[in-house]
Formats: structure tokens, C-alpha cells, sequence
């Protein structure tokens, strides 16, 4: 199985530790590769650069056609996934979405902790759109702000883990929610009573699991593939993607 984990922030740092991320869990036989995007924001953290990250998932995902097996969207608010099932003939998944099934799985509640205000109404809206939002217990960060995007883990570890200890009173997992906090789970594990979710791991087992039941994705009721249909002044692989795929 071919994996592709895109990260639709433009850091390549970020990239780099959703993959080490990624690693600790795949299985053997998974041939995992990575693309991070060209156009967008470092790191994504409101609705509107999701909007326009999505555009930029799609037309990765068009360019890179053929040379994958499934894909994981690796950004917390899912930006193009529900586009994307509907649109390719593979699995795909996100980080939200896997991590509250994952955390539904194990638990009654679960909360996402994370390392900035700005995310919470747009994480908020992702428990929302889910249906899950009776078992959500919140979104919960750190007074501290945070410098570098690329090392938030690392500075504010000891916080982020009186916080987690913290939220342990209202759920019985915690997401470690967004791109820059990828990795952080194991290493503060045992101090929290709680069970703590890496959400990229939750994405890419999400993804092995679906190749094997569906391996051309979600391709019937709603995310029937739509007719095809001419554009103009799309990018050019994603203009021919949705020109040819007639359901």
C-alpha cells in the first residue's frame, strides 16, 4: 500500500515531524511518502485559509493521481477532505475526523487540547459538523503564546502537560489537536491520567484500515462521483482530474 501524507501548511518542519509522527505507527508493507504544500499559510488556524488550503489539497492530490493507494490530509481541520472523497478514487482521511472516532472509541468524552486560541471556533465547528458535539468536553490551550511554528511542541511541552492534567478532570481522551503538536503524545504520556491521541496517528491507521475495506474510497451515496465537467483558469491537473471523471 502507497500512503500519501500531505500537509497542506507550507512548513516543510511541520512535514518533517508529521512524518516521524506517521512512522511510529504504520505497519510494514505501508510505502509511506510526503508532500508539503507550495502556496498557502506555515500553518493553517481559521476557516478561511482552510478554505483555500482545501483548494490546494485537491489539486496536490490530482497532480499526484495514480501514484498513491490512499491519502491522509495532515492538518486538524481536515481542509478538502469531504471534496476529496468525493472526488478520488482512494481512501482519504483527516485529523479531526479520525481522532474523534479514534477518541470515541476508548472514551465517553474527549476534549482537544491545543496551543493557540485562534483554533478553538474552527475546531469547535469541526465537533459540529462531526455529531459528536455530546461528547465533546471542550477546546482547551495554554495562557503562554508560542514563538517558532516549528518548535511549539518542544516550548511548550511542560504547559501543554499541566494542561492536559488538567482537562483529565472532564474527559477521558485528549486529542493533542493540530499539525505542530504531532509527536508531542509519547513523550508526556505518563504524566497525564488520561488517554492522550496523536490525531496524524489516528489519520494514517484511519487510512490502512480503509484501504483494506474500501480501497476506492468513499465512492457511492453522497460521495458519488460527480459528472465531469469543463473549467476555467483551475490548475491544469485538477481542470483535467474533473473534466474526465463523468460518475
Amino acid at each position: 500500500m502507497k500512503l500519501l501524507l500531505l500537509n497542506p501548511n507550507t512548513s516543510v518542519a511541520l512535514t518533517s515531524r508529521l512524518e516521524a509522527s506517521a512512522r511510529q505507527v504504520i505497519s510494514s508493507q505501508v510505502e509511506l511518502s510526503t508532500c508539503t504544500a507550495s502556496e498557502g499559510f506555515p500553518y493553517i488556524s481559521s476557516r478561511a485559509e482552510a478554505q483555500l488550503a482545501g483548494a490546494c489539497v485537491l489539486s496536490v492530490l490530482a497532480e499526484k493521481a495514480g501514484t498513491y493507494d490512499a491519502a491522509v490530509i495532515a492538518a486538524f481541520g481536515d481542509p478538502g477532505l469531504s471534496a476529496a472523497r468525493e472526488l478520488f478514487d482512494c481512501p482519504v482521511t483527516g485529523m479531526s475526523e479520525s481522532s474523534m472516532l479514534a477518541a470515541c472509541s476508548v472514551g465517553e468524552r474527549f476534549a482537544f487540547v491545543t496551543f493557540s486560541p485562534l483554533l478553538a471556533p474552527w475546531y469547535t465547528e469541526q465537533v459540529t459538523r462531526s455529531g459528536l458535539g455530546s461528547r465533546f468536553a471542550g477546546v482547551f490551550y495554554p495562557d503562554d503564546s508560542f514563538g517558532d511554528i516549528a518548535t511549539v511542541a518542544e516550548d511548550l511541552a511542560s504547559q501543554l502537560t499541566e494542561l492536559c492534567i488538567r482537562v483529565a478532570d472532564c474527559a477521558d481522551v485528549l486529542i493533542l489537536a493540530g499539525a505542530p503538536i504531532a509527536g508531542l503524545a509519547p513523550s508526556i504520556r505518563e504524566h497525564v491520567p488520561a488517554l492522550l491521541l496523536d490525531p496524524l496517528q489516528a489519520a494514517v491507521t484511519g487510512a490502512e484500515q480503509q484501504f483494506s475495506l474500501f480501497p476506492k474510497g468513499a465512492n457511492r451515496g453522497c460521495f458519488q462521483r460527480p459528472p465531469g465537467k469543463a473549467s476555467t483558469g483551475m490548475p491544469k491537473h485538477l481542470a483535467e482530474y474533473m473534466a474526465r471523471h463523468d460518475s
